[in-house]
Protein backbone atom coordinates (compact mmCIF):
# COMPACT_ATOMS: atom_id res chain seq x y z
CA UNK A 1 0.00 0.00 0.00
CA UNK A 2 1.27 3.60 -1.05
CA UNK A 3 1.84 5.99 1.70
CA UNK A 4 -0.48 9.00 1.69
CA UNK A 5 0.39 12.48 1.63
CA UNK A 6 -1.36 15.36 2.13
CA UNK A 7 -0.65 18.44 0.79
CA UNK A 8 -1.51 21.72 2.07
CA UNK A 9 -0.76 25.25 0.14
CA UNK A 10 -3.57 27.89 -0.50
CA UNK A 11 -1.67 28.78 -4.51
CA UNK A 12 -4.22 26.21 -6.47
CA UNK A 13 -1.48 26.35 -9.24
CA UNK A 14 1.35 25.49 -6.90
CA UNK A 15 -0.47 22.89 -4.81
CA UNK A 16 -2.00 21.09 -8.33
CA UNK A 17 2.14 20.84 -9.22
CA UNK A 18 3.23 19.32 -5.85
CA UNK A 19 0.29 16.77 -6.13
CA UNK A 20 0.94 15.53 -9.68
CA UNK A 21 4.58 15.50 -8.63
CA UNK A 22 4.34 13.70 -5.88
CA UNK A 23 1.63 11.45 -7.16
CA UNK A 24 4.23 10.70 -10.51
CA UNK A 25 6.76 9.45 -7.25
CA UNK A 26 4.34 6.78 -6.19
CA UNK A 27 2.46 8.43 -3.03
CA UNK A 28 -1.23 8.83 -2.54
CA UNK A 29 -1.86 12.63 -2.39
CA UNK A 30 -4.12 14.18 -0.95
CA UNK A 31 -4.96 18.15 -0.91
CA UNK A 32 -6.21 21.42 0.95
CA UNK A 33 -6.15 24.78 0.67
CA UNK A 34 -6.15 25.91 4.36
CA UNK A 35 -6.21 24.54 7.90
CA UNK A 36 -10.13 23.61 7.50
CA UNK A 37 -9.45 21.87 4.80
CA UNK A 38 -6.86 20.02 5.92
CA UNK A 39 -8.64 18.81 9.31
CA UNK A 40 -11.39 17.39 7.04
CA UNK A 41 -8.59 15.52 5.32
CA UNK A 42 -7.29 14.20 7.95
CA UNK A 43 -10.69 13.19 9.57
CA UNK A 44 -11.47 11.41 6.32
CA UNK A 45 -7.77 9.39 5.64
CA UNK A 46 -5.11 7.58 6.96
CA UNK A 47 -2.37 10.44 6.24
CA UNK A 48 1.76 9.98 7.20
CA UNK A 49 3.05 12.99 6.08
CA UNK A 50 1.52 16.42 5.61
CA UNK A 51 3.61 18.88 3.06
CA UNK A 52 2.43 22.53 5.11
CA UNK A 53 2.90 25.82 3.65
CA UNK A 54 3.76 28.43 6.17
CA UNK A 55 1.99 31.26 4.57
CA UNK A 56 -2.19 30.68 4.39
CA UNK A 57 -5.04 32.35 4.96
CA UNK A 58 -6.70 32.37 8.42
CA UNK A 59 -4.13 30.46 10.47
CA UNK A 60 -0.88 29.44 9.66
CA UNK A 61 1.18 27.21 9.15
CA UNK A 62 2.99 27.64 12.44
CA UNK A 63 -0.38 27.46 14.26
CA UNK A 64 -1.47 24.40 12.20
CA UNK A 65 1.79 22.45 12.53
CA UNK A 66 1.37 22.98 16.40
CA UNK A 67 -1.87 21.21 16.12
CA UNK A 68 -0.53 18.60 14.05
CA UNK A 69 1.77 17.02 16.96
CA UNK A 70 -1.25 15.86 18.91
CA UNK A 71 -1.56 13.04 16.44
CA UNK A 72 1.17 10.82 16.73
CA UNK A 73 3.04 9.33 14.04
CA UNK A 74 2.50 12.22 11.88
CA UNK A 75 5.57 13.45 10.17
CA UNK A 76 5.13 17.76 8.90
CA UNK A 77 7.57 19.27 6.40
CA UNK A 78 6.73 22.79 6.30
CA UNK A 79 7.35 25.22 3.19
CA UNK A 80 8.20 28.43 3.19
CA UNK A 81 9.35 31.60 0.90
CA UNK A 82 10.95 32.62 3.98
CA UNK A 83 14.32 31.24 4.00
CA UNK A 84 15.96 32.81 6.46
CA UNK A 85 18.00 30.60 9.60
CA UNK A 86 15.49 32.43 11.88
CA UNK A 87 12.69 31.28 9.62
CA UNK A 88 14.09 27.93 9.79
CA UNK A 89 14.39 27.29 13.03
CA UNK A 90 10.75 28.61 14.50
CA UNK A 91 9.33 25.99 11.82
CA UNK A 92 11.47 23.22 13.86
CA UNK A 93 10.50 24.74 16.97
CA UNK A 94 6.82 24.07 16.67
CA UNK A 95 7.42 20.75 15.56
CA UNK A 96 8.11 20.28 12.05
CA UNK A 97 9.96 17.37 11.07
CA UNK A 98 11.85 19.52 8.15
CA UNK A 99 11.42 22.55 6.75
CA UNK A 100 12.49 23.73 2.90
CA UNK A 101 12.98 27.23 1.14
CA UNK A 102 10.72 28.28 -1.44
CA UNK A 103 11.63 27.73 -4.63
CA UNK A 104 12.81 24.28 -4.73
CA UNK A 105 14.19 21.84 -6.68
CA UNK A 106 10.92 18.47 -6.65
CA UNK A 107 13.40 15.90 -6.05
CA UNK A 108 15.17 17.37 -3.04
CA UNK A 109 11.16 17.61 -1.73
CA UNK A 110 10.84 13.72 -2.70
CA UNK A 111 14.65 13.39 -0.87
CA UNK A 112 13.34 15.17 2.45
CA UNK A 113 9.64 13.09 2.07
CA UNK A 114 12.00 10.00 2.03
CA UNK A 115 14.57 10.70 4.53
CA UNK A 116 11.41 11.72 6.80
CA UNK A 117 9.37 8.57 6.62
CA UNK A 118 12.33 6.46 7.19
CA UNK A 119 13.15 8.51 10.94
CA UNK A 120 11.89 5.39 13.58
CA UNK A 121 11.51 8.44 15.91
CA UNK A 122 8.49 10.02 13.90
CA UNK A 123 6.29 7.16 15.51
CA UNK A 124 5.82 8.17 19.19
CA UNK A 125 3.94 4.57 19.31
CA UNK A 126 5.14 1.96 21.71
CA UNK A 127 5.88 -0.58 18.70
CA UNK A 128 7.88 2.06 16.93
CA UNK A 129 9.36 4.09 19.54
CA UNK A 130 12.86 2.38 21.54
CA UNK A 131 10.64 3.37 24.67
CA UNK A 132 9.83 0.24 27.29
CA UNK A 133 7.60 1.59 29.53
CA UNK A 134 4.88 4.26 28.84
CA UNK A 135 5.98 6.89 31.62
CA UNK A 136 9.48 7.60 33.35
CA UNK A 137 10.04 9.62 36.69
CA UNK A 138 12.70 11.68 37.17
CA UNK A 139 13.35 14.14 39.76
CA UNK A 140 9.47 14.83 40.42
CA UNK A 141 9.14 15.14 36.89
CA UNK A 142 6.65 12.15 35.11
CA UNK A 143 7.18 11.75 31.46
CA UNK A 144 4.73 10.03 29.55
CA UNK A 145 6.12 8.63 26.28
CA UNK A 146 3.45 8.25 24.27
CA UNK A 147 1.39 11.36 24.71
CA UNK A 148 5.13 13.35 25.22
CA UNK A 149 3.00 14.31 28.44
CA UNK A 150 5.23 15.88 30.78
CA UNK A 151 3.75 16.43 34.78
CA UNK A 152 5.99 19.54 36.59
CA UNK A 153 6.60 18.61 40.35
CA UNK A 154 3.51 21.13 41.24
CA UNK A 155 1.05 18.69 39.26
CA UNK A 156 0.47 20.75 35.95
CA UNK A 157 1.24 18.83 32.74
CA UNK A 158 1.79 20.16 28.96
CA UNK A 159 2.45 18.11 25.73
CA UNK A 160 6.38 18.54 24.74
CA UNK A 161 6.74 19.46 21.31
CA UNK A 162 7.92 16.67 19.08
CA UNK A 163 11.66 17.74 19.14
CA UNK A 164 12.14 18.87 22.69
CA UNK A 165 10.61 15.07 23.55
CA UNK A 166 12.74 13.33 21.98
CA UNK A 167 15.82 15.72 23.01
CA UNK A 168 14.44 14.71 26.79
CA UNK A 169 14.04 11.19 26.09
CA UNK A 170 17.77 10.85 24.54
CA UNK A 171 19.17 13.06 27.53
CA UNK A 172 17.64 10.71 29.95
CA UNK A 173 18.47 7.33 28.13
CA UNK A 174 22.24 8.15 28.20
CA UNK A 175 21.97 7.68 31.99
CA UNK A 176 24.41 10.57 32.83
CA UNK A 177 26.33 10.45 29.70
CA UNK A 178 26.66 12.86 27.46
CA UNK A 179 24.74 13.81 24.27
CA UNK A 180 26.33 15.28 21.48
CA UNK A 181 24.42 18.23 19.67
CA UNK A 182 24.91 15.73 16.70
CA UNK A 183 23.36 12.89 18.13
CA UNK A 184 20.13 15.30 19.83
CA UNK A 185 20.28 16.78 16.13
CA UNK A 186 19.41 13.20 14.27
CA UNK A 187 17.23 12.24 17.07
CA UNK A 188 15.05 15.50 17.05
CA UNK A 189 15.16 16.25 13.70
CA UNK A 190 16.21 13.27 11.66
CA UNK A 191 19.23 15.42 9.74
CA UNK A 192 22.56 16.56 10.74
CA UNK A 193 24.17 19.40 13.24
CA UNK A 194 25.57 22.03 10.88
CA UNK A 195 27.71 24.64 12.41
CA UNK A 196 25.37 27.43 12.85
CA UNK A 197 22.44 25.29 13.56
CA UNK A 198 20.90 26.29 16.86
CA UNK A 199 17.53 24.38 16.94
CA UNK A 200 18.88 21.83 19.67
CA UNK A 201 20.00 24.67 21.56
CA UNK A 202 16.25 26.18 21.96
CA UNK A 203 15.02 22.23 22.86
CA UNK A 204 17.64 22.21 25.69
CA UNK A 205 16.36 25.83 26.93
CA UNK A 206 12.97 24.97 26.94
CA UNK A 207 13.42 22.18 29.02
CA UNK A 208 15.70 24.31 31.18
CA UNK A 209 12.67 26.42 32.03
CA UNK A 210 10.62 22.85 32.62
CA UNK A 211 13.50 21.74 34.71
CA UNK A 212 13.38 25.01 36.96
CA UNK A 213 10.32 23.69 38.65
CA UNK A 214 12.16 20.90 40.35
CA UNK A 215 13.92 20.92 43.63
CA UNK A 216 17.05 23.48 43.46
CA UNK A 217 19.78 20.55 41.51
CA UNK A 218 17.29 18.04 41.51
CA UNK A 219 17.76 17.89 37.66
CA UNK A 220 19.95 20.07 35.45
CA UNK A 221 20.76 20.24 31.72
CA UNK A 222 24.20 21.27 31.81
CA UNK A 223 26.37 22.26 28.85
CA UNK A 224 29.69 20.50 28.07
CA UNK A 225 32.16 22.59 26.24
CA UNK A 226 32.81 20.90 22.84
CA UNK A 227 31.02 17.76 23.70
CA UNK A 228 26.82 18.49 24.30
CA UNK A 229 24.60 18.66 26.81
CA UNK A 230 24.86 15.96 30.02
CA UNK A 231 21.46 15.57 31.89
CA UNK A 232 22.19 15.31 35.67
CA UNK A 233 19.57 13.90 37.92
CA UNK A 234 20.10 14.25 42.25
CA UNK A 235 20.35 11.27 44.06
CA UNK A 236 19.76 9.05 40.94
CA UNK A 237 15.99 9.10 41.06
CA UNK A 238 15.39 8.18 37.65
CA UNK A 239 12.70 5.72 37.57
CA UNK A 240 11.77 3.45 34.47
Amino acid sequence: MSTTLLVVDDDDEIRELLCDYLADAGYNVLAAADGEQMREQLARHKVELVVLDLMLPGEDGLSLCRHLQATPGLAVIMLSAKGSTLDRIIGLEVGADDYLAKPFEPRELIARIKAVLRRPQRLDTPAEEPVVVDAQLFAGFRLEHIKRLLTRPDGETLTLPRSDYRVLRELLEANNRVVSRDQLTRSAFGRDHLPDDRSVDMCVSRLRQHLRRAPAGAAQILTIRNEGYLLTIAHHEADA
